[in-house]
Protein backbone atom coordinates (compact mmCIF):
# COMPACT_ATOMS: atom_id res chain seq x y z
CA UNK A 1 0.00 0.00 0.00
CA UNK A 2 2.14 2.97 -1.19
CA UNK A 3 -1.04 5.67 -1.64
CA UNK A 4 -3.04 7.07 1.48
CA UNK A 5 -5.09 9.45 -0.29
CA UNK A 6 -8.41 9.64 0.62
CA UNK A 7 -8.15 6.14 2.63
CA UNK A 8 -9.41 5.46 5.81
CA UNK A 9 -6.23 5.09 8.23
CA UNK A 10 -7.22 3.46 12.11
CA UNK A 11 -4.13 4.16 14.29
CA UNK A 12 -4.51 3.36 17.94
CA UNK A 13 -2.26 4.69 20.48
CA UNK A 14 -1.99 7.76 18.70
CA UNK A 15 -1.95 10.29 21.54
CA UNK A 16 1.81 10.34 21.51
CA UNK A 17 4.89 8.94 19.93
CA UNK A 18 4.79 6.87 17.20
CA UNK A 19 1.20 6.45 16.97
CA UNK A 20 1.25 10.58 16.61
CA UNK A 21 3.66 10.80 13.64
CA UNK A 22 2.03 8.33 11.94
CA UNK A 23 -1.53 10.07 12.24
CA UNK A 24 0.16 13.41 11.34
CA UNK A 25 2.20 11.37 8.04
CA UNK A 26 -0.84 9.55 7.21
CA UNK A 27 -2.61 12.99 7.23
CA UNK A 28 0.22 14.92 4.77
CA UNK A 29 -0.37 12.21 2.02
CA UNK A 30 -4.44 13.03 1.99
CA UNK A 31 -5.70 10.11 4.39
CA UNK A 32 -8.77 10.26 6.36
CA UNK A 33 -8.20 9.23 9.96
CA UNK A 34 -9.79 7.47 13.01
CA UNK A 35 -7.87 7.71 15.97
CA UNK A 36 -7.87 6.40 19.65
CA UNK A 37 -5.82 6.59 22.70
CA UNK A 38 -6.44 6.99 26.44
CA UNK A 39 -4.52 9.88 26.60
CA UNK A 40 -7.18 12.80 25.44
CA UNK A 41 -5.27 15.63 25.58
CA UNK A 42 -2.30 13.83 23.80
CA UNK A 43 -5.36 13.20 21.21
CA UNK A 44 -6.45 16.79 21.02
CA UNK A 45 -2.61 17.35 20.08
CA UNK A 46 -2.60 15.27 17.13
CA UNK A 47 -5.47 16.04 15.93
CA UNK A 48 -4.39 19.87 15.88
CA UNK A 49 -1.08 18.66 14.15
CA UNK A 50 -2.78 16.69 11.19
CA UNK A 51 -4.05 19.91 9.99
CA UNK A 52 -7.62 19.66 8.07
CA UNK A 53 -7.45 16.24 7.59
CA UNK A 54 -10.79 14.17 8.10
CA UNK A 55 -9.92 13.54 11.65
CA UNK A 56 -11.89 11.22 14.33
CA UNK A 57 -10.72 11.00 17.88
CA UNK A 58 -12.06 8.86 20.51
CA UNK A 59 -11.17 7.66 24.18
CA UNK A 60 -10.47 3.83 23.79
CA UNK A 61 -9.33 1.40 26.54
CA UNK A 62 -7.91 -1.08 23.74
CA UNK A 63 -7.68 -3.89 26.38
CA UNK A 64 -11.40 -3.80 26.44
CA UNK A 65 -12.94 -5.51 23.45
CA UNK A 66 -16.56 -3.96 24.05
CA UNK A 67 -14.52 -0.57 23.88
CA UNK A 68 -13.07 -1.53 20.76
CA UNK A 69 -15.88 -2.82 19.00
CA UNK A 70 -17.50 -0.35 19.77
CA UNK A 71 -14.58 1.82 17.99
CA UNK A 72 -14.95 0.06 14.97
CA UNK A 73 -18.80 0.69 14.44
CA UNK A 74 -18.00 4.48 15.25
CA UNK A 75 -15.82 4.32 12.02
CA UNK A 76 -17.83 2.60 9.70
CA UNK A 77 -20.43 4.95 10.81
CA UNK A 78 -18.22 8.04 10.06
CA UNK A 79 -16.66 6.84 6.80
CA UNK A 80 -18.27 3.37 5.44
CA UNK A 81 -14.96 1.61 4.95
CA UNK A 82 -11.45 1.14 6.74
CA UNK A 83 -8.25 0.42 4.61
CA UNK A 84 -5.64 0.13 7.16
CA UNK A 85 -5.19 -0.70 10.61
CA UNK A 86 -2.07 0.25 12.74
CA UNK A 87 -2.13 -1.69 16.20
CA UNK A 88 0.10 0.58 17.76
CA UNK A 89 -0.84 1.00 21.68
CA UNK A 90 1.82 -0.20 23.90
CA UNK A 91 2.87 -0.25 27.38
CA UNK A 92 6.65 -1.24 28.90
CA UNK A 93 7.13 -2.96 32.21
CA UNK A 94 10.55 -3.90 34.39
CA UNK A 95 10.60 -6.65 36.91
CA UNK A 96 12.25 -9.68 37.00
CA UNK A 97 10.26 -12.45 36.25
CA UNK A 98 10.06 -14.07 39.88
CA UNK A 99 9.07 -10.67 41.35
CA UNK A 100 6.43 -9.79 38.74
CA UNK A 101 3.08 -9.76 39.96
CA UNK A 102 0.04 -10.85 38.96
CA UNK A 103 -2.15 -8.25 38.34
CA UNK A 104 1.22 -6.19 36.44
CA UNK A 105 1.24 -9.16 33.61
CA UNK A 106 -2.36 -8.93 32.97
CA UNK A 107 -2.08 -5.48 32.42
CA UNK A 108 0.31 -5.79 30.24
CA UNK A 109 -0.98 -8.72 28.58
CA UNK A 110 -4.18 -6.48 28.32
CA UNK A 111 -3.02 -3.95 26.49
CA UNK A 112 0.04 -5.17 23.69
CA UNK A 113 -1.06 -8.22 23.23
CA UNK A 114 -5.07 -8.52 23.64
CA UNK A 115 -5.33 -4.85 22.71
CA UNK A 116 -3.55 -5.59 18.90
CA UNK A 117 -6.10 -9.13 19.02
CA UNK A 118 -8.90 -7.11 19.40
CA UNK A 119 -7.96 -4.43 17.32
CA UNK A 120 -7.22 -7.20 14.41
CA UNK A 121 -10.39 -8.68 15.22
CA UNK A 122 -12.34 -5.88 15.45
CA UNK A 123 -11.53 -4.46 11.84
CA UNK A 124 -10.03 -7.47 9.83
CA UNK A 125 -13.48 -8.19 8.10
CA UNK A 126 -13.56 -4.80 6.75
CA UNK A 127 -10.08 -4.45 5.73
CA UNK A 128 -11.45 -7.74 3.68
CA UNK A 129 -14.05 -5.88 1.83
CA UNK A 130 -11.92 -3.75 -0.12
CA UNK A 131 -9.89 -4.28 -2.73
CA UNK A 132 -6.55 -3.47 -1.20
CA UNK A 133 -6.12 -3.03 2.44
CA UNK A 134 -3.45 -3.40 5.77
CA UNK A 135 -2.76 -4.31 8.73
CA UNK A 136 0.05 -3.32 10.68
CA UNK A 137 0.83 -4.98 14.69
CA UNK A 138 3.69 -3.02 16.24
CA UNK A 139 5.98 -5.92 18.45
CA UNK A 140 9.13 -4.95 19.84
CA UNK A 141 12.69 -6.01 19.25
CA UNK A 142 11.59 -7.18 22.25
CA UNK A 143 9.35 -9.28 20.17
CA UNK A 144 12.68 -11.34 18.69
CA UNK A 145 15.45 -11.56 21.76
CA UNK A 146 14.47 -11.98 25.91
CA UNK A 147 15.93 -9.87 28.21
CA UNK A 148 16.48 -9.95 31.95
CA UNK A 149 13.84 -7.58 33.75
CA UNK A 150 11.59 -7.72 30.80
CA UNK A 151 10.04 -10.80 30.70
CA UNK A 152 6.55 -9.66 30.90
CA UNK A 153 7.41 -7.49 27.78
CA UNK A 154 8.82 -10.01 25.85
CA UNK A 155 6.14 -12.57 26.37
CA UNK A 156 3.59 -9.56 25.31
CA UNK A 157 5.85 -8.84 22.19
CA UNK A 158 6.62 -12.53 21.10
CA UNK A 159 3.35 -13.00 21.16
CA UNK A 160 2.23 -10.44 19.41
CA UNK A 161 4.70 -11.60 16.42
CA UNK A 162 3.45 -14.93 16.53
CA UNK A 163 0.28 -13.66 16.16
CA UNK A 164 0.76 -11.62 13.77
CA UNK A 165 2.64 -13.77 11.18
CA UNK A 166 0.45 -16.42 11.87
CA UNK A 167 -2.26 -14.05 10.53
CA UNK A 168 0.15 -13.48 7.81
CA UNK A 169 0.24 -16.34 6.02
CA UNK A 170 -3.59 -16.61 6.36
CA UNK A 171 -4.32 -13.74 4.60
CA UNK A 172 -1.78 -14.29 1.77
CA UNK A 173 -4.43 -15.00 -0.70
CA UNK A 174 -7.03 -12.00 0.61
CA UNK A 175 -6.35 -8.64 -0.58
CA UNK A 176 -5.19 -7.58 3.47
CA UNK A 177 -1.42 -7.26 3.67
CA UNK A 178 0.22 -7.82 7.38
CA UNK A 179 3.12 -6.61 8.51
CA UNK A 180 4.31 -6.92 11.81
CA UNK A 181 7.10 -3.86 13.41
CA UNK A 182 9.62 -4.69 15.61
CA UNK A 183 11.25 -1.38 16.67
CA UNK A 184 14.25 -0.70 18.36
CA UNK A 185 14.68 1.92 20.66
CA UNK A 186 12.39 4.97 19.98
CA UNK A 187 12.45 8.15 21.91
CA UNK A 188 9.07 8.31 22.90
CA UNK A 189 7.63 8.50 26.68
CA UNK A 190 6.62 5.02 26.84
CA UNK A 191 9.06 4.73 29.85
CA UNK A 192 7.82 7.25 31.82
CA UNK A 193 4.05 5.93 31.69
CA UNK A 194 5.88 2.48 32.46
CA UNK A 195 5.94 -0.18 35.26
CA UNK A 196 9.67 -0.06 36.26
CA UNK A 197 10.19 -1.55 39.53
CA UNK A 198 13.98 -3.26 39.56
CA UNK A 199 16.46 -4.13 36.31
CA UNK A 200 18.26 -6.91 36.43
CA UNK A 201 21.21 -4.72 37.89
CA UNK A 202 18.82 -4.26 41.01
CA UNK A 203 18.60 -0.94 39.92
CA UNK A 204 15.29 0.78 41.62
CA UNK A 205 14.93 4.40 40.51
CA UNK A 206 12.18 4.27 38.22
CA UNK A 207 12.73 8.14 36.70
CA UNK A 208 16.01 7.14 36.30
CA UNK A 209 15.41 3.55 34.76
CA UNK A 210 12.93 5.88 32.35
CA UNK A 211 15.43 8.22 31.78
CA UNK A 212 18.60 5.91 31.48
CA UNK A 213 16.26 4.25 28.33
CA UNK A 214 14.90 6.94 27.00
CA UNK A 215 18.30 9.04 26.46
CA UNK A 216 21.18 5.95 25.92
CA UNK A 217 18.76 3.44 24.48
CA UNK A 218 16.45 4.99 22.20
CA UNK A 219 18.29 6.22 19.20
CA UNK A 220 15.26 6.71 16.91
CA UNK A 221 12.95 9.59 16.92
CA UNK A 222 8.84 8.80 16.49
CA UNK A 223 9.06 10.27 13.08
CA UNK A 224 11.50 8.20 11.52
CA UNK A 225 10.14 5.50 13.06
CA UNK A 226 6.79 6.02 11.28
CA UNK A 227 8.26 6.98 7.69
CA UNK A 228 9.69 3.30 8.18
CA UNK A 229 6.66 1.74 8.44
CA UNK A 230 5.17 3.27 5.85
CA UNK A 231 8.41 2.58 3.79
CA UNK A 232 8.38 -0.93 4.39
CA UNK A 233 4.23 -1.08 4.04
CA UNK A 234 4.59 0.23 0.37
CA UNK A 235 6.92 -2.45 -0.33
CA UNK A 236 4.46 -5.03 0.92
CA UNK A 237 7.24 -6.34 3.83
CA UNK A 238 6.04 -8.67 6.14
CA UNK A 239 8.14 -7.97 8.82
CA UNK A 240 9.22 -3.88 9.54
CA UNK A 241 13.06 -3.90 11.75
CA UNK A 242 13.11 -0.21 12.86
CA UNK A 243 16.40 1.73 13.97
CA UNK A 244 20.42 -0.04 13.47
CA UNK A 245 19.48 -1.00 16.65
CA UNK A 246 16.55 -3.60 15.59
CA UNK A 247 18.93 -4.51 12.95
CA UNK A 248 21.57 -5.37 14.63
CA UNK A 249 19.56 -7.61 17.25
CA UNK A 250 17.89 -9.34 14.65
CA UNK A 251 21.23 -10.53 13.13
CA UNK A 252 22.36 -11.37 16.45
CA UNK A 253 19.69 -13.49 17.15
CA UNK A 254 19.69 -15.23 14.06
CA UNK A 255 23.31 -16.28 14.14
CA UNK A 256 23.35 -16.85 18.16
CA UNK A 257 19.56 -18.19 18.56
CA UNK A 258 20.08 -19.43 22.03
CA UNK A 259 22.74 -17.57 23.15
CA UNK A 260 22.47 -14.07 22.08
CA UNK A 261 22.52 -12.43 25.55
CA UNK A 262 26.20 -13.72 25.92
CA UNK A 263 26.72 -10.67 23.11
CA UNK A 264 23.77 -8.56 24.23
CA UNK A 265 24.61 -8.06 27.64
CA UNK A 266 27.67 -6.59 26.89
CA UNK A 267 26.57 -4.29 24.37
CA UNK A 268 23.87 -2.89 26.67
Amino acid sequence: MNNLKERVVVITGAGSGIGASLARQAAEQGARLALCDVNDAGLVDTKTACGNADVLTEHVDVSDRAAMNAFRDHVIERFGQVDLVINNAGVAHMQMLADASYEDFEWIMGINFWGVVYGTKAFLADLAERPEAALVNVSSVFGLVSVPSQGTYNASKFAVRGFTEALRIEMASSSVHVMCVHPGGIKTAIAHSARFYTDHRGHRNQEKLADNFKNKMARTTPDDAARKIYSDLAKNKGRCLIGTDAKLISLISRLMPVNYWRVLGKLT
